[in-house]
């Protein structure tokens, strides 16, 4: 943010408020307008392929390639961008279907581990050729090496990568 005293909505210094540069502006709206619309762009055709949305595609994704394919709820919710209770509403439909199974974690009891079955893992691989698709179209194709560089360099910044899960869950 600009620590300079930018006159504020009225005109006036306010207070010393802190208001962002132009340059700072674009900055936050070109990442605002990124994670407001390019969900929707992605979710699309999910939709139409294999009848999931986005959060539901990344959840059975997620688990597909976590180790044994099963991963804590918690984990799964912070990896999937998702609250405990929606994730749990959605495991809860994907267990009807016979895609995920739920047990307490034998190593704390405290938690629950997700178990992407056979049947799961199918739908997930069906539905990844689409999923593919949107993100090259909309996001890898546009940009050149050096885009990708910089995004991937933003995101280890900004730690908002699933590496970045494990630092955050292991605390200081």
């Amino acid at each position: 943010m600009a620590t300079t005293a930018t006159p504020g909505p009225d005109g006036e210094h306010a207070d010393r408020a802190l208001w962002l540069s132009p340059e700072e502006k674009d900055a936050w709206t070109g990442l605002a307008s990124l994670v407001l619309l390019l969900p929707g762009r992605l979710e699309t055709p999910l939709q139409q392929a294999a009848g999931l949305s986005l959060f539901d595609y990344l959840t059975l994704s997620h688990m597909s390639e976590a180790p044994d394919r099963r991963l804590r709820m918690s984990e799964l919710a912070y990896l999937a961008n998702g609250s405990l209770s929606r994730l749990s509403n959605v495991v809860k439909r994907f267990e009807q279907r016979g895609w995920v199974e739920r047990f307490p974690d034998p190593g704390d009891r405290r938690y629950t581990i997700a178990t992407l079955t056979d049947a799961g893992y199918d739908v997930v691989v069906a539905a990844a050729p689409a999923h593919v698709r949107s993100v090259r179209r909309y996001v890898l194709d546009p940009l050149t090496p050096a885009d990708r560089r910089a995004l991937m360099r933003i995101a280890t910044k900004l730690k908002v990568r699933p590496v970045d899960l494990a630092e955050e869950t292991a605390g200081p």
